[in-house]
């Protein structure tokens, strides 16, 4: 068989496609929500005293008694079962990017032989998985396996529908038995905590007499690619590392920018479609959905949350999203860089802190210097950005993100803040001592009297910062597309908690000395930017300039890969701020660096056997079975007096042999098992055998334009990227 048959099957496949079955979609009233036993389900199921308790531990956090608890537990088991659920499933976030399960029937036996339905308020507040056999960096051991997941209230439950029925989820946090955090959900909650608290404390100082709890928000804008499944299936690589460790460039790619805000490919509108259905019958805000700039990749962007529910929210939009794609025959890949040469996929964070009654407090209204309470805020994000910057670049630190961050469409791996034009003339005035007005972005007019003028916003974007201010928010651009938003979401909560504490003692000092309010605020901020002003930068963070200026002249650091940035979980500042603001301990904060290197190590193994793999038994055979062809043909041209240019051959030999002394290196490489601690083993795979495995993919790449199409085994970037 040719080696191209699986290739030119999936394209019959594709192109003979019946026509797409397309219904009108539901109603938005019909359907938002309607799989969630939220507040407004709640309300309808519980009694007034009932639904008092728990409508008070959603919004403020308040401790639900266990009575209480035993008669939520009987009315979701009643709801789920009216929808056809018969198991129910703690579902919680283990220390990778993935979610975990474990499901339970509603049943009992009693001693004559019948079952009943039954489901407690202690089973809905308590579950036992293993606690040693999930990532636990060392905090628990084969033989003391013992973890525990808890009902997180505030998080509203939900159904799960899948073709194999339907299973109540609860939303759960993951522990150790000996208390320790074992997953992302407990960091997220005790970081808010800590936020809350220290917000309290900058605000009741500013004669703020009602201040409300204060939560975090986050909406992640997520990039995704979709590849039919027919190619991905003659893909191990696509299968089993979600990238491409070959594939030569294309003729076509995204030179033309034509993909970008494009027009949707008509069968990626439909899995869109019934994608986003199954969001809004889960509560989720899925809000815009469009083209990204790389052929094949697209995004959905939710409206914004509550940061607990908006982690919750995004890990199970990836799931459903991945599975909804099955359904369409596509493969949804997540990875932050499936093809070489194309844009990358990330997950902007876009993030903010405020309350019901103060508001969102890096809203800057139109008057930004006048706006005391949100120049504190976004001073104490200035100061923490700059203090932790190495924090935030280890929280984003994977071996698939690395290929990513510093590309051309994703920002530098240098921590900067960009703000805008208006902003950053404000924080240089107070910088300079004065708060003066500045002007707004004023209005657009286009010039064509048709057109109705509109008010441009004070500040252009810029994606090249990996923290930009956008208006009412900070998007941190730096997150991957595969990441949980938990790992981001912490510490840019913690690093703000941190900051106005700081805040609140100079501001205490300030007017206990008798310093109007106005000037005391202004006094903290200087002071606070001639420290930490260096990390604002609204310029080009791609060009060469900034990086050289970033670190020899700004002090800033420059963490280009994962062995570094995860370093700063070892730092004493960073032991330091998670211990003091009680969000992490030194032992689960050490756990989580032992899991994030094992993660590296593993993912950088597992490819570097696949490119091994792939080359000896797929692309070598090809190549042989071309040279043998040309060799026959050559042979027998000669044999009737014709001569063939033997450069093509030679060429293909020169490759192949090199190809297979690379991987005859990376095999070597990967035998390697002795080092010192999981430092040199990272830093041993990133410098030695990611280079060996793109000296091998240089070679294999080569094969691909030369060798002849009707024999090469793996499905092309020319198919996977444009044929949909």
């Amino acid at each position: 068989m040719a080696g191209n048959q699986s290739r030119l099957d999936a394209i019959s496949h594709i192109t003979n496609r019946a026509p797409l079955s397309v219904s009108m979609p539901e109603s938005m009233k019909d359907i938002w929500a309607s799989d969630v036993f939220n507040l407004a389900s709640m309300e309808e199921a519980l009694s007034k005293n009932a639904f008092k308790a728990i409508k008070k531990t959603v919004k403020t956090g308040a401790t639900l008694d266990n009575a209480t608890a035993d008669i939520v537990a009987s009315a979701m088991k009643d709801w789920a079962m009216a929808k056809g659920a018969k198991f129910f499933s703690h579902i919680f976030y283990p220390m990778t990017n993935a979610t975990a399960e474990k499901h339970d029937g509603f049943i009992v036996t009693n001693p004559d032989g019948h079952a009943i339905n039954e489901f407690t308020g202690s089973l809905l507040i308590k579950g036992e998985p293993d606690g040693s056999s999930f990532p636990n960096g060392s905090l628990r051991m084969t033989n003391a396996a013992r973890g525990y997941t808890a009902w997180d209230p505030t998080s509203p439950a939900y159904i799960m529908n899948t073709d194999n029925g339907s299973t109540l989820m609860i939303p759960s946090i993951f522990m150790s038995w000996t208390g320790e955090a074992l997953d992302k959900k407990i960091p997220l909650l005790r970081s808010n905590a800590a936020m809350n608290t220290a917000a309290h404390k900058v605000l009741a100082l500013m004669g703020e007499a009602e201040i409300a709890p204060l939560n975090s928000s986050c909406g992640a804008e997520q990039e995704y690619f979709l590849v039919d499944a027919n190619f991905a299936n003659s893909r191990p690589d696509l299968l089993l590392a979600g990238r491409t460790l070959f594939g030569a460039a294309p003729a076509k790619g995204q030179q033309f920018d034509d993909h970008y805000f494009g027009a949707i490919p008509a069968r990626v509108q439909v899995f869109m479609q019934d994608f986003e259905n199954k969001l809004y019958k889960l509560g989720i805000p899925a809000k815009t959905h469009h083209n990204e700039v790389a052929p094949g990749q697209f995004e959905i962007a939710p409206y914004y949350e509550a940061a607990n529910v908006a982690a919750d929210h995004q890990q199970l939009l990836m799931t459903v999203m991945k599975q909804t794609a099955k359904e369409h025959g596509f493969l949804c890949l997540l990875h932050e860089k499936p093809f070489a040469g194309l844009n990358g996929s990330g997950k902007h964070v876009n993030w903010s802190v405020g309350n019901s009654t103060q508001g969102n407090l890096l809203d800057p209204g139109n008057t930004p210097h006048q706006n005391l309470n949100f120049l504190l805020f976004c001073g104490a994000v200035i100061r923490g950005v700059h203090k932790h910057g190495p924090l935030l670049r280890a929280v984003i630190a994977t071996a698939s993100n690395d290929h990513r961050l510093g590309a051309n469409e994703a920002p530098p791996a240098i921590l900067s803040v960009y703000l805008g034009d208006q902003l950053e003339q404000v924080f240089s005035d107070i910088k300079d001592g004065k708060l003066d007005a500045v002007s707004d972005g004023g209005f657009m007019d286009s010039g064509l009297s048709q057109i109705l003028k509109f008010k441009r916003d004070p500040g252009d974007r810029n994606r090249t910062s990996p923290f930009a201010f956008t208006g009412n928010r900070f998007e941190f651009r730096a997150v991957g597309s595969s990441q949980s938003v938990s790992g981001p979401l912490v510490a840019m909560n913690t690093i703000l908690a941190d900051s106005l504490e700081w805040i609140a003692a100079a501001l205490e000092t300030e007017l206990k000395a008798g310093v109007e309010q106005t000037a005391a605020v202004t006094n903290v901020l200087k002071a606070l930017l001639n420290d930490h002003g260096n990390v604002i930068f609204g310029g080009d963070g791609y060009s060469s300039d900034w990086h050289k200026m970033a670190v020899e002249e700004r002090g800033l650091k420059n963490i280009p890969t994962t062995p570094d940035a995860l370093q700063a979980f070892l730092a004493p500042d960073v032991i330091d701020l998670f211990d003091k603001t009680g969000v992490l301990t030194p032992v689960e904060l050490a756990s989580r660096y032992e899991v994030y290197a094992e993660q590296y190590v593993l993912t950088v193994e597992v490819e570097a056997k696949l490119v091994a793999e792939i080359a000896t038994t797929s692309i070598y055979p090809a190549a042989i079975s071309y040279l043998s062809t040309l060799g026959q043909t050559a042979a027998g041209l000669s044999a009737m007096g014709v001569e063939l240019d033997n450069s093509v051959a030679k060429t293909v030999s020169a490759e192949t042999n090199a190809m297979m002394a690379a991987v005859t290196q990376l095999q070597t490489a990967l035998g390697e098992h002795d080092f010192a601690d999981a430092h040199a083993h990272m830093t041993f795979l990133c410098t030695t055998v990611l280079v060996l495995m793109e000296t091998v993919r240089s070679h294999a790449d080569a094969l691909e334009m030369i060798v002849s199409d009707d024999l090469w085994p793996l499905a092309k970037y020319r198919e996977m990227l444009f044929i949909k």
